[in-house]
């Protein structure tokens, strides 16, 4: 019998599953798309029963429908989804309130400040792998201590997305490896035991925790009343599963040190896998999914979701024809952007419109266009965008080459990989080169493949290199690096010179 993997990923604004063979061939891909809620500035919300069950049950069904097999072929499913979030749950695994997201949403800021002047320095490097910021869920399950007593007095469990899916296939509340050290710190110790006296000094119970496993671990089978509504087939093996990244950089190709991949959905997030680990407070350092190495992360928290900004604010009538002629408004946009000159005439763009994770930790920081002239155009625009999101990625890999991090390739993944003029932007400001692989759905394909390794179909993470074919390669230009390099110095001087004022608005 033909057997089958599933992989689902619970995105911000669209969900992704997809069926592969036993050669991790795709057979059927499904999608979802939902809505974000932002009901406060600086608050980011899902609600995880609709969105995120409610997406993987439509995928899951859909999946095994459009392939047009029996439920009981599919030998295991892996999940993943946001990153750092926080949803409290009773012991039905019934959301107690809306999921926190991860990154995006700041509202814990006073929980981080107090956080920091009550551990102190030298205890906060102890405790933390990297600066506190929004993208940790410590201080967003305190902001529930602090704010919503009840619900946190309440709460059997607080989980992650990819927890919280895992926990619904199957019953058993798990988080892997890489969510539990890089995101909860310091509840987790490195043998994924959970830390008692640290968790339960300011937090929650220890019991209140998911407990820890590794990736690829099968780690319970999918119940009765989950198989109900997921079409699954009771009984059908489930892996721990992991953030949307960590299975997309396994769909990409980094799987040995040296990798480095950006991920360029709605937000851009960046993930380096090293053999070593290093101390660097701009960047997020810790272990990665791969047991025996380390990651070395960032995000930034709108790149996609910039340019659909861009879409709906500034080319509204490409966006009402795309929804008429079906001809797509993105295509035409980096059309436009192609026929402006490397630098935009001057025009320079810092992506802070939704604040900032990496390198600058502000989520005060604001969006800016600077050097706009009467000559400059909404295709000026439209390239100043790609290059904005450009020169933050530059600024994630100069500083890891400042650590002695040797970057083989930049490996991109994720919807913009459809842009082929902001792939080229990439390398040309970066100064290095940009690969695409042939299959560019990214995390759910990344979560069937570590479903096949979780049952056995493949030895190890090393064996997956065989199953990725190469996509598109895009080599630097050295004239417009040298074009970049003074424009990329004034990007990272803007930031330092008008802080103050984003601040005071």
């Amino acid at each position: 019998m033909q057997r089958y993997y599933m992989g689902v990923d619970i995105g911000t604004h669209e969900s992704k599953g997809v069926l592969v063979d036993e050669n991790l061939k795709i057979v059927a891909i499904e999608t979802a798309e939902h809505g974000l809620e932002n009901p406060k500035p600086n608050y980011y919300e899902h609600d995880a029963e609709a969105v995120w069950w409610g997406d993987f049950c439509k995928l899951s069904n859909g999946l095994i429908k459009a392939a047009n097999i029996d439920a009981e072929q599919i030998a295991c499913v892996g999940v993943s989804a946001l990153s750092a979030d926080v949803v409290p749950v009773d012991e039905n695994c019934t959301p107690l309130r809306k999921a926190i997201l991860y990154g995006i949403d700041a509202r814990a800021e006073a929980e981080i400040e107090f956080m920091q002047e009550y551990y102190g320095e030298d205890r906060l490097d102890e405790l933390f792998p990297d600066e506190l910021c929004s993208s940790d869920c410590m201080p967003k399950i305190l902001w529930i201590k602090n704010n919503e007593p009840d619900i946190h007095e309440k709460a059997y469990k607080f989980l992650t997305a990819s927890s919280y899916l895992t926990a619904k296939l199957t019953g058993r509340y798990v988080i892997d490896r890489y969510l539990a050290i890089s995101s909860f710190a310091p509840a987790y110790n490195s043998d994924l035991s959970i830390h008692k006296e640290h968790t339960e000094e300011l937090y929650c119970r220890a019991d209140q925790l998911a407990e820890g496993c590794e990736t690829a671990d099968l780690v319970g089978v999918v119940t009765e009343a989950a198989a109900k509504v997921t079409g699954l087939a009771a009984g059908t093996p489930v892996v721990t599963g992991t953030d949307d990244s960590g299975a997309e950089a396994i769909s990409t190709g980094v799987l040995k040190p040296g990798r480095l991949m950006v991920q360029l959905g709605s937000t851009c997030y960046i993930m380096y896998c090293s053999d070593r680990p290093i101390d660097e407070d701009r960047l997020w350092c810790g272990d990665f999914l791969i047991p025996g190495t380390y990651c070395v992360d960032g995000g930034t928290n709108t790149a996609g979701a910039l340019t659909s900004w861009m879409r709906d604010t500034v080319f509204p009538e490409l966006k009402a024809a795309e929804e008429a002629t079906g001809v797509n408004a993105y295509e035409t946009m980096a059309e436009l952007a192609s026929t402006v000159v490397p630098g935009s005439d001057g025009l320079i763009v810092l992506p802070y419109f939704s604040g900032e994770r990496t390198p600058i930790n502000d989520a005060d920081a604001k969006g800016v266009f600077f050097g706009m002239t009467l000559q400059h155009t909404r295709a000026h625009m439209m390239r100043s965008v790609l290059e904005g999101v450009a020169y933050s990625i530059a600024q994630h890999v100069q500083i890891m080459e400042e650590n002695g991090l040797e970057i083989d390739d930049i490996l991109c993944v994720g919807g913009g990989t459809k842009n082929r003029e902001w792939l080229q932007i990439i390398s040309d400001i970066t100064g290095h080169t940009v690969r695409t692989a042939k299959v560019t759905i990214g995390a759910a394909y990344g979560d069937a493949m570590i479903a096949a390794l979780g049952v056995g179909r493949v030895p190890n993470y090393d064996a997956l290199a065989d199953y990725i074919e190469p996509g598109e390669t895009f080599q630097p230009n050295e004239a417009n690096h040298e074009v970049y390099k003074p424009l990329m110095e004034i990007y990272t001087e803007l930031y330092q010179s008008t802080k103050d004022l984003m601040h005071r608005l």
